[in-house]
């Protein structure tokens, strides 16, 4: 990587949000070597520190080279392992760890930060995994007041967003088992969609949804408060906010779109769905809602596109769904839908329509 690349990456991770934090162990979450004669207690700050980033709705989890029981029962005994998601306790590197968790999580790994005391374990994620923002154990006074880790605001969604990730653990781990079909282990779930136009308290998890989804995200847009409450109050639009349930609790509000109304014409200018939601089924439920809401309107239904090397499920989903490419604008696709094809509901998310 040449200076101007370096520098170039540097200002990007400067400008993005964090959204899952690695710890390393000895020396840096806690004080000393547990295989060394242990420990001397959590290092001054960090439980602070931990409950901050909680709370802001960023995840934890651990890449540590050690013996991984005796480590999690010392994580047990200092009162804190539930705040790590999918820890990595092993001999192997760390940067295999971390792409371990990103997998799990399924989040990008240009959102996570890694946090130890040892330059050469920095240096080892920084150069298989350059996206990663590595931090110095004996940085962190100051981690809590960097922009990368504050987000603008703080939602319900966000205070439990660790409890919400443990219980799609659950749910995958009952999935990894479950003897069935797909759809059959869906109707088990138990699912409630819930889809409404958003009103002004859903306005913060709208905008956190626009800054913090890239996969399943149709143009990648961002707006925000004031730029969504605007299109929420328009005559020109609607604004429409998702949420899902099931029977092992709340995935909070997981999907956004909206819709430029022009004359004769919906244009679908932002659909994007969290990544938890993935594998349920959310986004053909969703757009099936919208195309029978143009159909009864009697209006043509258009969407816009940016495809991207990370939002092809999203293109697909469009295909999917019977959109076509009627013209592309530059890098701009605009899709246009068969309204004369009809689909029920599946019989396991028939969604429930708010105002």
């Amino acid at each position: 990587m040449n200076m101007e690349q370096a520098s170039a990456l540097e200002e990007e991770q400067r400008q993005r949000l964090v959204k899952c934090v690695v710890w390393d162990l000895d020396n840096t979450l806690w004080d000393g070597t547990l295989l060394e004669g242990g420990i001397k207690g959590l290092r001054p700050g960090v439980l602070a520190l931990m409950k901050t980033l909680d709370q802001r709705g960023i995840l934890q989890s651990i890449a540590s080279k050690n013996e991984h029981r005796p480590a999690l029962e010392q994580l047990q005994s200092l009162g804190i392992a539930e705040y790590f998601l999918c820890p990595q306790i092993n001999w192997g590197a760390k940067s295999a760890s971390i792409e371990r968790i990103a997998k799990a999580l399924n989040i990008g790994l240009d959102t996570f930060a890694f946090i130890d005391d040892q330059a050469f374990e920095r240096e080892e994620v920084a150069f298989s995994l350059p996206r990663v923002l590595c931090v110095d154990a004996n940085e962190l006074d100051s981690l809590a007041a960097r922009a990368e880790f504050i987000p603008r605001f703080i939602t319900e969604d966000s205070a439990r967003r660790r409890q919400m990730y443990m219980a799609d653990i659950k749910r995958n781990a009952v999935e990894e088992h479950f003897e069935g079909a797909q759809d059959s282990f869906l109707a088990s779930l138990k699912m409630k969609l819930r889809i409404g136009h958003a009103c002004e308290a859903d306005l913060k998890r709208a905008e956190e949804l626009t800054l913090r989804t890239n996969q399943l995200n149709t143009t990648g847009y961002t707006y925000s408060y004031d730029e969504l409450n605007a299109f929420r109050q328009s005559e020109g639009h609607h604004l429409l906010v998702a949420s899902l349930e099931d029977k092992y609790g709340t995935y909070g509000k997981i999907g956004l779109v909206l819709i430029a109304l022009e004359q004769d014409v919906w244009v679908i200018k932002l659909l994007l769905m969290s990544c938890r939601v993935m594998t349920r089924g959310v986004g053909t439920v969703l757009i099936n809602h919208l195309r029978n809401q143009a159909r009864e309107q009697g209006v043509r239904l258009l969407a816009e596109m940016l495809p991207n090397d990370r939002n092809r499920m999203m293109y697909m989903t469009y295909k999917f769904n019977h959109f076509s490419e009627l013209e592309k604008q530059g890098r701009l696709v605009i899709f246009e839908n068969d309204l004369s094809i009809t689909h029920d509901f599946p019989a396991y998310l028939i969604p429930e329509i708010g105002e």
